[in-house]
This record gives C-alpha cells, structure tokens and sequence, in this order.
C-alpha cells in the first residue's frame, strides 16, 4: 500500500478527470464545478468517455476478481502521464491505495502503480499542485463540514479541503464535535446493515444540527446523500452541498 507522502508535481498544462458514478449520477452540478474550477486556473481538462466506477462497491463486498476487471478497463482510459484528479476523497482513495493491493499478484502491477502513483483528490490538487487563490463574491453563512473516512484516514487530505473554505472571507467554518465518526454511508454497509448504519447517520445529523451552521460541506457525494436524506427526514432546515459547487458557486464572476 502507498503512504500519504506526495512529490507534488509542476503545475500541469492538461489533467484526467474521473468524475465517479455518484457525482453522474446524483450530483452532477459537483462534478462540472470541479472542472470549471480546473479550468479556471488554465488546465486543460481531459474526460475520457466509457469511465464508469472506479470498483470500490465490489472490493469492499468481497468481490476483487469483479472490482479488478473494472479497475482494469477505468486504467486503460487514462494512458497519458497526466495527473488524475477525482472530486471524491473515496474513490481517489481506492484509485491510489487499494489498486496496487489489488493488483499485488497481477501482471500489470508496475502499470496500475504508475496510474495510481497519478491520482489526486480535487482539494488535494487544487491547494497542494495549483495553489489555487479563492476570492469570495457570496454573502456571509455559517458552514459545517463532514470529513468522509477515505478522505481523513486514507487520503489525508482534509487539511486541504478545510484551508479552501478558509480562504472564503465571509464564510464561518464551525467544525463537528465528532467529525472523526463516519456517517454510516460505507456503499453496501447502509445495505447489508440498515439498522447500524440508520443510528450512525442520525449521529451525524445531531452533531450537524448542534453548530447551528445553515449549510453541511462535504467533498463525497456518498456521504452527502447520506446525511441529506437523514437530514430531510429528520426536517432538519439545513442544505448541503459539494465542496467542488460550493467553491464555484461562491468564487465565480
């Protein structure tokens, strides 16, 4: 497995994006926010066609001859020596520390570390390769933000995704008092184990509705389906919303 220790490269003339299937799917106002903000700082973005999921759902249930096969094909789609970026600390998390596990007995090992050694989380990039400059154009809010597992423990790459919503001059950021738990999400784990994952995700909305913030940030459209359902459910009068729109919408001319 790859430790969490980068050589950021140059800032690069062109990126891969690999836009996962939840933001395609759910959140696809998430996924162009990320590009637009790539876009903005002069990179030229690449979206190669046929991405589909990056293998995760069935790796985490067990089933790593299915996730290795579609690792495989999402592999061959960014031959280049370009930079990946993936507005999702999970899925990034899977492309760059579970592909090699996965592929540790295969053949094409060294070629699946050469991709893996490529992918970067959106706010990882942005911060730590761009050194992007936020100005913000929006009226005052109270935020609060959730940290999804990959993207604490895996990725670490919170750190980046809270320094850009620092820059947000009229933005308050008032942190979770349990930030560190998980929602409850975990892809099949809210399938196979309902009743656990419905008492973690209310967890989750409880410590939301304590900072008193009229808006949840999250960089995982996983996670944020998650606890905006619970979260309406609940009637809790609190939106959420990706980092990648939430920047965009806040910093756009």
């Amino acid at each position: 497995m790859f430790m969490n220790m980068r050589n950021y490269p140059e800032k690069p003339e062109a990126v891969y994006y690999f836009g996962t299937c939840l933001a395609e799917t759910f959140y696809p106002g998430a996924g162009l926010a990320g590009i637009k903000l790539l876009q903005r700082e002069g990179v030229r973005v690449i979206f190669p066609p046929g991405q589909t999921c990056c293998g995760q759902p069935a790796y985490n249930a067990g089933f790593s001859w299915e996730a290795r096969n579609v690792a495989r094909e999402q592999i061959k789609l960014f031959p280049k020596p370009l930079p990946v970026v993936v507005p999702s600390g999970s899925c990034a998390g899977m492309m760059r520390h579970q592909y090699p596990v996965l592929f540790a007995d295969d053949p094409d090992i060294d070629r699946v570390g050469e991709f893996s050694e490529r992918v970067y989380e959106l706010s990882e990039f942005l911060v730590q390769v761009l050194d992007i400059k936020l100005s913000d154009r929006g009226s005052p809010i109270k935020v609060t933000w959730h940290s999804s597992c990959r993207a604490m423990r895996e990725m670490n790459v919170i750190k980046d995704s809270k320094s850009l919503i620092r820059q947000l001059k009229n933005v308050e950021l008032v942190d979770l008092e349990n930030e560190h738990e998980c929602c409850g999400f975990g892809g099949t784990f809210s399938v196979k184990h309902p009743k656990i994952s419905e008492a973690m995700v209310l967890d989750k909305v409880e410590d939301v509705r304590k900072t008193g913030a009229s808006l949840l940030l999250a960089g995982d459209c996983g996670c944020l389906m998650n606890i905006s359902g619970a979260m309406a459910h609940q009637k809790l009068p609190v939106e959420s919303r990706h980092l990648a729109e939430f920047l965009w919408e806040r910093t756009n001319e």
